[in-house]
């Protein structure tokens, strides 16, 4: 699907989202932290960014919804990454000397995780509603979540995404299982996304791992889509809506939230991240028709609350480390004077 991702950031500060690998990162003393000398109305500009972000890429996927009777699933993402790839890659230009094989193999881990993640996204919404498949997907890195921090207030988030989970779909067993499985295969995905997005962010400069990721990734699902749909892809008015995909939820977002990560707390972005499911649903209903019930959007809620506490349970955490050790610091620093 689209990728990153909310929850993830909590437990992998370095991976604060989809735009890690573009090397961008929230300073701590800049303007949307806290304590920097920004103010709530200038947050205002970094939070619209990612909002924008969050519409661009489900809207996105609705329309890539309605590109499929044209292309198939697998050929709207061979389309969507293919020429995403084509727009990274002579934009950023990325050098692909001076890297070690451990680079390449992180690079190449990335995109790979990149193209399963589409792909299983894009087959289940061909089967379940989007929003359903978003929410169901954001299991991936809030599972991730709660298995790094190792924390037992995290399983309460944990139960509570479940409880979500049981309501999705007016129950359970009443969406189709293969949409379900492909769903939770993408959710997956993402989490191997995100960390393979960190590590590539700190390996490549700029915005070169991330662009070099979307080359490996239309290569991996290129022969998919030809074997799919074949010369379908190449007819104009395919080719112009596999573009708008491709704008709409890869190079837009990654540019918007690059953006905003420059001025914006990580757990805050991640929070904002957090809505996507709901921004999802959104889209499919405008969009796709696709109507929700008041069981999905409560469903939909417990997820969203859910990803949320992870977060805001890790910011703290964090918070209360960075306290203890300049609290231990300034006691090393006092007894060093002392012994002076």
């Amino acid at each position: 699907m689209e990728e990153p991702s909310a929850v993830v950031a909590a437990s992998l500060p370095e991976a604060a989202g989809r735009a890690t690998a573009s090397g961008g990162a929230a300073a701590p003393g800049g303007p949307g932290a806290p304590g920097g000398d920004g103010s709530a109305r200038r947050s205002l500009g970094p939070v619209s960014l990612v909002i924008a972000s969050g519409l661009s890429v489900q809207f996105g996927a609705a329309v890539a919804i309605l590109l499929m009777p044209r292309a198939g699933a697998l050929g709207v993402v061979s389309l969507r990454l293919g020429l995403a790839a084509v727009v990274m890659l002579a934009f950023c230009r990325p050098k692909v000397r001076g890297y070690s094989r451990a680079d390449w193999g992180t690079v190449i881990a990335f995109g790979t995780a990149m193209a399963a993640m589409n792909s299983f996204f894009y087959q289940a919404v061909e089967r379940i509603p989007l929003g359903t498949t978003v929410t169901l997907e954001v299991l991936g890195p809030l599972a991730l979540s709660v298995i790094v921090s190792r924390r037992l207030v995290n399983l309460l988030w944990a139960a509570l995404a479940l409880s979500g989970l049981a309501l999705l779909g007016g129950g359970f067993d009443r969406l189709d299982p293969v949409g379900v499985a492909y769903a939770l295969a993408a959710g997956g995905m993402m989490a191997a996304y995100i960390m393979f997005n960190a590590r590539t962010g700190r390996r490549f400069p700029q915005v070169d791992g991330l662009a070099l990721a979307l080359g490996v990734g239309a290569l991996l699902t290129l022969p998919l889509g030809i074997v799919e749909s074949g010369a379908k892809l190449m007819v104009p008015s395919t080719l112009v809506l596999g573009f708008a995909v491709a704008l709409m939820s890869s190079v837009l977002p990654y540019t918007l939230e690059l953006l905003a990560l420059r001025r914006l707390p990580a757990p805050t972005f991640a929070v904002l991240m957090s809505l996507e499911p709901a921004i999802a649903a959104t889209a499919g209903f405008l969009v796709l028709h696709q109507a929700l019930s008041a069981t999905d959007a409560l469903a939909i809620a417990l997820v969203i609350a859910a990803s949320i506490g992870a977060v805001r349970t890790q910011t703290a955490r964090r918070g209360r480390m960075r306290t203890e050790v300049a609290k231990a610091r300034a006691k090393a620093a006092a007894r060093a004077k002392t012994k002076v």
